[in-house]
């Protein structure tokens, strides 16, 4: 890999051995693509690296690095494969349970150095209260690597005695139930346009019984552990995740179309492509934008990092800020790639072509609920100062 965004190495306890990873990474991810799951082998070879302990507390052995970091760390790897980077991106949100949960149940779940864990937060399951514990049903979509992971969470309703039970203010009440990957059916569901190697397929249970130690609600509960990173919302950590890997996989496609437009003659003309106008124009622009999209993401990281570390929380503006310089992030990134696959001409169709691949996993990252459009509207109501649920934030 040459060219990168970012110099990870300088990251301790983790950045050299990931950066060890990297040309792996990127020689395989046509073999990712195509098991449309990440190698079982090359999993492992991530958890032993520390890539899904980046938030992990430390007082389980995690690294609990800053924003930023995450950030860096997660841009990387997208830039060698973003499927690759999408699965850490998923595996290290999922610890952030860890902050909330009981120190015995969290450390039966996250304890060792090379567990991986997965999870998909929305309340697709329904648990019904049985005072000790949850009986959990339900299936959930997106399941990003779940098949290398060892525990699984999924959000669920709860019921008790039948009846949906309320947050105080009248939302319906759900938690993150977490269980052992062996108690789950995998359903082979994932058949996309793109980030085909995430395996992020569904899975189900039924009638499981988890207790309630090893639940979490990252609406009404407060975390356990009072590090700084865990005043970050899981909405933000998650869109900072997406967007991280939005932008590495876009500042991938730009270098592989810079160096295509050196080297690649015009038909019948005997020109570089480099030396076209348009290509100057369009790579020109791209730059500018992806440059401006980082430049804004860290700037929001940096602002709220600064807020988390001081006495309170962080702002209500703060939050909004950081998750409209993730939305944009993400969708700067998938225009970048829409260039750099326009610009690759006749053989960026095929579809072992990577720009097709990155113009492809660009835009599925768009389609995330934490980076969707629909995160404009909520970020413009708390410019404007109109009234907004806070849950979202």
């Amino acid at each position: 890999m040459t060219g990168l965004q970012y110099d990870i190495s300088k990251i301790g306890g983790v950045g050299p051995a990931i950066m060890a990873l990297l040309p792996e990474i990127a020689v395989r991810a046509e073999e990712t693509e195509q098991a449309r799951r990440l190698p079982a082998d090359l999993a492992a070879k991530l958890a032993a690296a520390g890539a899904f302990n980046l938030s992990k507390p430390a007082s389980l052995g995690g690294n609990e690095l800053a924003p930023l970091d995450f950030m860096k760390i997660v841009a990387t790897v997208a830039e060698a494969d973003a499927s690759a980077g999408w699965c850490v991106m998923i595996a290290v949100t999922s610890t952030l349970g860890a902050a909330y949960m009981p120190e015995p149940m969290a450390r039966e779940i996250w304890g060792s150095d090379d567990v991986i864990t997965g999870g998909v937060f929305a309340p697709m399951g329904k648990a019904e209260d049985k005072g000790d514990h949850y009986l959990l049903s339900g299936q959930w979509q997106w399941g990003s690597g779940s098949a290398n992971c060892s525990w699984l969470g999924g959000g669920a309703m709860i019921f008790k005695d039948g009846e949906l039970q309320k947050f105080d203010n009248g939302a319906p009440y759900h938690r993150m139930l977490f269980f052992p990957a062996k108690d789950v059916t995998f359903i082979d569901s994932w058949h996309v346009a793109g980030l085909k190697g995430t395996g992020s397929g569904d899975f189900a249970v039924e009638g499981l019984k988890v207790p309630k130690g090893r639940s979490v609600s990252f609406v009404g509960d407060q975390p356990r552990d009072s590090g700084a990173l865990y005043k970050f919302p899981l909405f933000g950590l998650l869109a900072l995740g997406v967007s991280s890997v939005a932008l590495g996989n876009a500042r991938a496609a730009l270098e592989e179309i810079s160096n295509l437009a050196i080297h690649k003659k015009t038909p019948g003309g005997g020109r570089s492509m480099a030396q076209r106008a348009t290509v100057q124009t369009d790579l020109a622009r791209a730059t500018a934008l992806l440059g401006g999209a980082f430049g804004y993401l860290e700037n929001a990281i940096d602002q709220c990092w600064l807020e988390a570390k001081g006495d309170g929380q962080i702002s209500i503006k703060g939050r909004a800020n950081l998750r409209l310089a993730c939305a944009h992030a993400t969708e700067v990134a998938a225009d970048v790639c829409k260039t750099a696959y326009t610009l690759g001409g006749g053989a960026a169709v095929y579809s072992d072509n990577s720009l097709q691949r990155r113009f492809r996993d660009a835009h599925v990252a768009t389609q995330h609920i934490a980076t969707a459009p629909a995160v404009f509207e909520l970020a413009g109501r708390i410019l404007l100062d109109q009234p907004v649920d806070m849950a979202m934030l």
